[in-house]
């Protein structure tokens, strides 16, 4: 494809019309707020019916904007489902192109960048390496280069990771082709490490595979995208939907579950809709690096954090920059072999959900932002809305509740005023009314699940992919339970953080949790307390306001009151592994694992015991001043420099002292000293034990037992 000059590119004609385009999105959106108007039209009614309370106008503000997300929600289903019956000639996007590509060499060079943070590396290099092999697989591997960009702390991580990484180049013959690189400011996080190897390495690439850290992608479907993108000039962004894999816990299998048998649904439906103003997620993804560097420069928000400083959720802004400069972003919904993991437990959601939480709210800034086109503006308000929903939720019961403690007060009997259109029209009384109106809300929360599920059942294919008729259909009655007794907890904590972003505290940014160990009993009453708390107290209001209310409330008073036990149990991954036996909320990639989860199942070319840095007693900083051949690994990918005085003495500590004694910024300075770390390892291996600290001489003592005792083989 010819590389053509941005002026040139405008030139060319966009894949989607369109025309086509602002009409899907006019009967979309047309139909999201007349639905919407018509449901607030009919609460209306009925408040007139019952008589007017002081709390019934903010009770219909709140209602609008809350029954508005969930007609939105639903809609998405349906126009997904809609596309999935009717539209199979127009929605095969991806394969069909790369299919009308060829089959030739790739014209351009690709890299797959993984920027980790604190992560287990022996983890990450699996997929790595199940990635590379896959693509090796399809013949055309000299078209990539792989880079795992580093912005961990750990020290001793770092070590770690430099061992894993040169196991692995040596295991697949990689050197030259997978490269690593730790930086030594983390400065705006993930989107600063991108940014750095974008400035620093991107010119030599066409376009970049984005992964997270627990991203798993096959290799054919990389080269399809590719394929796409070399096909299409004016393609900016290609975001695939990558699916929920290796749950172990109830909690990550229920929303593995729920994401592969719904997720299609929604997904179909989204890019009914954007078409080619689609959104980036921040990984498995395929970027073009020429815009993405020349648009895509995060500006600092006015003021200080939590809503100011640096945009914690980047990829939302930067599709958004992407789009506004002419750049089509693509939802390619048809690739199938994209994967991810999700936290293992309620407790752990909901930590990463605080920062994305900031990371949403900041994007308030940029919604109103003049010359944004509606693709942009509704992405961003869907991702601020995911977390404004709830403190609203939160408001709408308390109004509720007001409304009901009122009526209950007043000693009053209701007297229906029988004169509203509704009654006018229809002939229907008030509790028909309300009836009706509670119908069509549970409809609207409901049936997302049940096309999914009936179509899932009619499907012998789909059917027999998630277990079969008693499995698909107890999970789908399990995860429903679950969620409803799930969704208060989650309610109340948004709240929380939404109330404490506003107050001004920001989030850090912290490493994820990815493996299933399980909540313990303690942590989960210091999160829960408060929404327990608050469910005892409210469930003895609803009570006394009236038996009838208490039952209405029931769903949400049952999900705070147990949100302790729920929040236990569904962490435990012995339940979970239970649950898997019997295919309870399995899924496909569990029940038939594709090629590249095999091979990251069995990948462990970053485990060697002759380069490795994982000894009791000599590890990570450790072993990289004792280990000859870790010192030498690490020395290698260090500038080379000349020692001063100064630094000469902080070697001289660390000897003598220790590395306990050294500061963590000292330590820092001198593992990015190269003569310092040859030094270091020279004095350790000659100086007699009473010269240096007992840290040394016992590691060397360890490294020395090894050889003694005939373990040569073990580190040769």
């Amino acid at each position: 494809m010819d590389d053509l000059p941005t002026d040139d590119r405008k030139s060319v004609r966009p894949f989607f019309s369109p025309f086509l385009a602002k009409l899907r999105r006019l009967v979309f959106f047309g139909s999201v707020v007349l639905v919407n108007l018509i449901a607030c039209y009919w609460l209306y009614d009925l408040f007139t019916r019952l008589g007017m309370h002081r709390a019934h106008v903010l009770l219909l503000a709140v209602f609008f904007i809350l029954n508005g997300l969930l007609v939105l929600g639903s809609f998405h289903a349906i126009f997904g489902a809609w596309d999935i019956l009717w539209g199979k000639k127009q929605a095969v996007r991806i394969t069909k192109l790369a299919e009308k590509a060829g089959d030739g060499p790739l014209a351009k060079r690709y890299v797959v960048v993984m920027p980790v943070y604190n992560e287990d590396c022996n983890r990450f290099c699996a997929r790595i390496e199940a990635i590379y092999r896959s693509i090796e697989a399809t013949g055309h591997i000299e078209s990539f280069d792989f880079f795992i960009l580093s912005d961990t702390r750990d020290l001793d991580l770092w070590v770690l990771e430099e061992t894993a990484w040169t196991n692995l180049c040596r295991k697949l013959n990689a050197f030259g082709r997978i490269y690593y690189r730790r930086r030594k400011k983390n400065s705006n996080r993930k989107a600063g490490n991108i940014g750095d190897f974008v400035r620093t390495w991107g010119g030599g690439y066409e376009a970049m595979v984005v992964l997270d850290a627990d991203s798993l992608m096959d290799g054919g479907d990389i080269l399809k995208m590719t394929r796409v993108m070399e096909a299409y000039p004016n393609l900016g962004i290609l975001q695939t939907p990558p699916k929920l894999i290796r749950g172990s816990s109830v909690f990550t299998r229920l929303q593995q579950f729920a994401m592969r048998l719904y997720g299609p649904l929604f997904i179909r439906g989204l890019n009914w809709w954007q078409l080619g103003g689609g959104s980036y997620w921040g990984h498995n993804a395929l970027i073009r690096v020429k815009p993405f560097s020349e648009f895509c420069e995060l500006p600092d928000l006015p003021g200080r954090e939590p809503f100011g400083g640096k945009i914690l959720s980047h990829d939302f802004v930067e599709a958004a920059l992407m789009v506004s400069q002419g750049w089509e972003v693509w939802l390619a919904w048809d690739i199938e072999g994209t994967y991810e993991e999700a936290p293992p437990t309620l407790i752990d959601h909901l930590k990463r959900d605080r920062r994305w939480c900031q990371g949403n709210l900041q994007h308030l800034w940029l919604i109103f932002a003049r010359k944004l086109p509606l693709t942009v503006r509704a992405h961003l308000f869907m991702g601020i809305m995911a977390y404004l929903g709830s403190p609203l939720w939160f408001l709408f019961l308390i109004l509720g509740t007001w409304v009901a403690w009122d009526r209950e007060a007043s000693g009053l009997s209701n007297l229906p005023y029988d004169g509203t259109l509704v009654d006018r029209y229809l002939h229907i009384d008030g509790v028909t009314q309300s009836l009706i109106l509670t119908g069509f809300i549970f409809s609207l929360l409901f049936l997302p699940k049940i096309l999914a599920m009936i179509g899932s059942i009619l499907n012998p294919r789909v059917r027999r992919s998630f277990g079969g008729f008693f499995p698909l259909v107890t999970g789908v009655f399990m995860e429903t339970i679950l969620s409803m007794l799930l969704a208060p907890a989650v309610m109340v904590a948004h709240t929380l953080m939404v109330s404490s972003i506003v107050l001004g505290y920001a989030v850090g940014w912290g490493g994820q949790n990815r493996e299933a160990d399980g909540t313990a009993w303690s942590e989960a009453l210091s999160v829960h307390a408060v929404p327990t708390i608050l469910g005892i107290a409210w469930a003895v209001l609803a009570w006394n306001i009236s038996p009838t209310f208490a039952a209405w409330m029931s769903p949400i008073l049952l999900g705070l009151i147990l949100c302790i036990p729920v929040s236990v149990w569904t962490s435990r991954a012995r339940y979970g592994k239970a649950l898997a036996k019997s295919k309870i909320l399995a899924i496909p990639e569990e029940l038939n694992p594709p090629e590249v989860m095999k091979l990251a199942d069995l990948a462990t070319a970053s485990i060697d015991p002759a380069l490795d840095a994982t000894q009791q007693g000599r590890h990570g900083v450790i072993a990289a001043v004792v280990d000859p051949y870790v010192n030498g690994v690490h020395v290698s990918l260090l500038e080379p420099a000349e020692l001063n005085e100064t630094e000469e003495a902080l070697i001289e500590r660390c000897l003598t002292l220790g590395p306990g004694a050294m500061s963590k910024d000292e330590m820092i300075e001198l593992m990015y000293l190269a003569p310092g770390m040859l030094a270091l390892h020279r004095a350790v291996w000659l100086r007699p034990a009473e010269g240096i600290h007992s840290t040394w001489t016992q590691a060397v003592e360890s490294y020395r037992r090894r050889i003694d005792t005939g373990s040569l083989d073990d580190i040769t």
